[in-house]
């Protein structure tokens, strides 16, 4: 049997596709960033460094360097690490080295672990409202298909389809914070540090986040529980008699759900790189408001590390998301 058949073989594939796809990612980050044009020393220390600070951050960019051997020494340091001067000393930052931040010298993988807890909590927390809210309106819209409750949620689900999410989350913070003051504005609080409270400050950016994804899982689902619902075997189970709510929740969703699995997955690493509007709207202190304030003030190692971190949970939730759909439908393992 071919190395490169069957399930091992489709898995295999995907895994060499994400590892194509991110070296690919890394190339277009670096030169993005790194090939712009004008002094890009002054431009990553700031307007207020001296000529000797701009010198050393020129040296630490090696911008003597061509291009390539910039890149090629970033991956060197991804994959073995690599010393940076910092002007007194030498400081090692260990694989995988995306750099040190400019502006407060730290190295940007300590700066991303700190501030990626913060963002997980955030894109897990949604999910699970989006699955429960997304699949029960979609069951329920096929379920109740010409009525007039499926035509509602129809329009609601289209509404919160083209919602932005910062507008959801607007109108949220004045409601539920301003208005009637059932909840205090959000303040990110460690899950270890009081479950309870770091429950209670993510409810509004989860439903925020949630509710936009929860509308397209709506529409996935509904179209493909109307699909299930028309095969032979659940017109052979309904004219044995078998009830209508038998065959919606133990035959007709778990055929239905295949493609909602893969379409979790995939939004599991957009909401990831989604979910920059959302922290900054709630002052949560993730990766999408630490990528902001690099943004703001030109720290480009701390940007490009961020820009591949995202990139690298969009591509390997691809990757699983294609897994996952092949796992539940094997068919398409055989394509």
């Amino acid at each position: 049997m071919s190395v490169f058949g069957g399930l091992g073989g489709f898995v295999l594939r995907r895994a060499l596709g994400a590892l194509i796809t991110l070296l690919a990612i890394s190339v277009i980050v670096y030169v993005v960033f790194y090939a712009t044009p004008g002094n890009v020393a002054q431009i990553s220390c700031g307007p207020r460094c001296s000529p000797e600070q701009v010198h050393q951050v020129a040296r630490q960019l090696r911008l003597d360097d061509p291009l390539y051997v910039r890149y090629w020494h970033f991956l060197e340091g991804l994959v073995a690490g690599q010393d940076y001067s910092t002007g007194t000393s030498v400081e090692h930052c260990s694989a995988p080295c995306l750099g040190v931040s400019y502006q407060s010298g730290r190295q940007v993988l300590s700066i991303i672990l700190t501030k990626l807890p913060v963002s997980l909590s955030l894109v897990f927390g949604a999910m699970v409202l989006w699955l429960i809210l997304g699949v029960g309106t979609g069951v329920l819209s096929a379920w109740r298909r010409g009525r007039i409750s499926e035509r509602v949620l129809t329009a609601v689900t289209l509404a919160g389809t083209a919602t932005p999410v910062f507008v959801i989350g607007l109108v949220l913070l004045i409601v539920v914070c301003g208005e009637f003051q059932w909840l205090p504005f959000p303040q990110y609080v460690s899950l270890t540090d009081d479950p309870e409270q770091w429950a209670w400050n993510l409810v509004l950016p989860w439903l925020s986040l949630a509710l936009i994804e929860a509308a397209a899982f709506a529409r996935m689902t509904r179209a493909s529980m109307l699909e299930t619902l028309a095969e032979d075997h659940i017109r052979t189970f309904r004219a044995y008699g078998v009830g209508e709510r038998a065959i919606v929740g133990r035959h007709a969703l778990r055929g239905a759900l295949a493609p909602v699995i893969a379409l979790n997955a995939n939004n599991v690493g957009s909401a990831v790189g989604g979910a920059v509007l959302t922290e900054t709207l709630f002052g949560l202190p993730g990766i999408g408001q630490e990528l902001v304030h690099a943004v703001n003030v030109v720290d480009l190692p701390v940007v490009v590390g961020m820009v591949l971190v995202i990139g690298f949970f969009v591509v390997i939730a691809n990757a699983v998301a294609d897994v996952l759909f092949a796992v539940a439908d094997r068919r398409v393992v055989l394509a």
